[in-house]
Formats: structure tokens, C-alpha cells, sequence
């Protein structure tokens, strides 16, 4: 993709975030429609995650649990683009936050706060939500695109509101955001091949990075739990929740057990608007076989 090719979609994604709550999730349910032969291996990810994770559930709650998924999915892309590119006046009114005075205290004291959620399919509007709340930066933690020029724009577009962002596996800066009292949205909640324990995701082994708490220890930073959902109005419920004191203290397994139980816990309350068409599951413990 030529750099040039990209400004309509800029123009395009502006458009977008302008719109009207409403007419932005009937935009996202309409576009599920029009978009859902062309996602089929999305579709065939999310249809196997769900299988494994709601056993209990009927055949027909299964497949509506997919369709509402498909469209938090393609909602979500929209919501994204209200983060990168909505104005301070086109979110307000949109959230309730509970909990932004305990984010606001901890950094006001000097150490740093990592605020680890997980991938809702909202959860980058979340965070600018947040970010306009606070009137501070938060920074996030992203993996690049591989497309130079979609990665310029999508950092710029970031950095506008959030600052700039940490790639994933940049501990380094990681550890200096947080030794510099700054805030980091973090969701640690994906496929790890690498550095990770097999723990409990309703009741299925997944690999679990394992090094965060240690990372935060060093750092002298605090977490805050960060979870969110999209209510029946469209108006986002955003609790900053208290701090997980002893989390870092506990053994790296233990720790990405708790994390994976707190987690299960929200997604449980709002199952459609968790990201499963990621392969959550796809690396197994040893003699296992592919779920994929």
C-alpha cells in the first residue's frame, strides 16, 4: 500500500468518529451483515473459543453468542476509530467512570500505575475515555503494524490523544514509563509462546505471560484493574478498581492464575464483548493437541 492511498481512509475514519453514538453501533450491526461471509476464519476462531469456554450452553446460545460477538467485533473497529480520532466533544456524556479519583491519587504521589485490563473489543476507547477524564496521557501498549505507512498512521493517530505507545516487547520503556510515574494501559490476557505458565481461562489451559508482576515490582508501580463494558443505552461503564497489593508478591503461576480468574470473572458478565476471534488457546501444554 502506497503512503498516499491512505489519507482517504484517514478523511473516512474522521467521518466515522464524528458520528452520533447511536448511528455508530447501527453502523457497526449493518456492517456485520454486509461483512459476515468474509469472515469466515474469524468467525471459525471465535466459534471454537466459545465452544470451549461456554460448554454448558445450548447449540442456539452458542450461535447467538457468535453473532452478538461478530457484532461487538465490527463495532469495536469503529470504536477505535472514535479513539484515535474523535474530539474532546464528541465523547462527552458517553462514559461513567468509577475509581478515576484512586488513578488520579496513586500518580499524583509519584509511582506509576500499570492499568491492566484485557482485549474487550472497546477497550482502546476506554482508555482515551479515560484520558479525557484525566486530562493526562496514558500510554498503551501495542504491537506495530508490519506496514510502515499504516504504522506511521496509526501512531499518530495515537499519540495525539494517548502519547506515544510502547511495542509489546519493549520492557525497557515499559519500565521506564512506570519508574517515571506514568500511567500504562496493559492487557496481558493473549496467546504467549514464550515466558508463560499454563493457568485456568474457564477451565482451559491457556499460556499466560508471567513476567508483568515481577516488571511492576521493579518499578515500584501499582496496579489498578481496568474493566469496562458497553451498556444497553451505548453508554461505557469504566471501573478503575482498587489495587492488587499482594499480586506482585505472589509466584509468577499464581500471579497469572489470579490475573485469568479476575479476568474470567468480568468477561463472564458481558461475554459478547470480549475479542474472541483471537487464538487464545492456540499454544497447548505439551502432548496436547491443536485446537485450531
Amino acid at each position: 500500500m502506497r503512503c498516499w492511498a491512505i489519507a482517504p481512509m484517514v478523511i473516512a475514519a474522521r467521518g466515522i468518529a464524528h458520528l452520533p453514538q447511536r448511528i455508530l453501533l447501527a453502523l457497526g450491526g449493518a456492517l456485520t451483515v454486509i461483512a459476515w461471509p468474509l469472515l469466515g476464519s474469524r468467525r471459525r476462531v471465535a466459534r471454537i473459543n466459545l465452544a470451549l469456554c461456554f460448554p454448558a450452553i445450548d447449540p442456539r446460545a452458542q450461535r447467538r453468542l457468535l453473532r452478538d460477538n461478530m457484532v461487538a467485533t465490527i463495532t469495536g473497529a469503529l470504536e477505535l476509530l472514535r479513539a484515535w480520532y474523535a474530539p474532546a466533544t464528541a465523547l462527552q456524556g458517553l462514559a461513567d467512570i468509577r475509581g478515576l479519583d484512586r488513578l488520579r491519587a496513586t500518580l499524583d504521589s509519584g509511582r506509576g500505575v500499570m492499568l491492566l485490563t484485557g482485549h474487550f473489543t472497546h477497550t482502546e476507547l476506554t482508555v482515551r475515555l479515560i484520558v479525557e477524564a484525566l486530562q493526562r496521557p496514558i500510554r498503551g501498549v501495542v504491537r506495530r503494524n508490519n506496514n510502515p505507512c499504516l504504522e506511521a498512521t496509526f501512531e499518530q493517530a495515537r499519540a495525539a490523544h494517548f502519547g506515544a505507545t510502547l511495542e509489546k516487547k519493549d520492557v525497557r520503556g515499559l519500565l521506564r514509563s512506570l519508574q517515571s510515574a506514568q500511567a500504562v494501559a496493559y492487557s496481558a490476557d493473549q496467546n504467549f509462546n514464550f515466558q508463560h505458565a499454563f493457568v485456568p481461562f474457564f477451565g482451559v489451559p491457556a499460556a499466560t505471560l508471567t513476567t508483568v508482576p515481577a516488571l511492576v515490582r521493579r518499578a515500584n508501580a501499582v496496579v489498578l484493574p481496568l474493566w469496562s463494558y458497553r451498556d444497553a443505552n451505548g453508554r461505557y461503564q469504566i471501573e478503575i478498581g482498587e489495587a492488587w497489593e499482594h499480586w506482585t508478591e505472589m509466584s509468577p503461576e499464581d500471579a497469572a492464575a489470579f490475573y485469568m480468574r479476575e479476568l474470567e470473572s468480568r468477561v463472564r458478565l458481558h461475554p459478547e464483548q470480549y475479542l474472541w476471534v483471537h487464538r487464545r488457546f492456540k499454544t497447548r501444554p505439551p502432548g496436547e493437541d491443536r485446537l485450531y
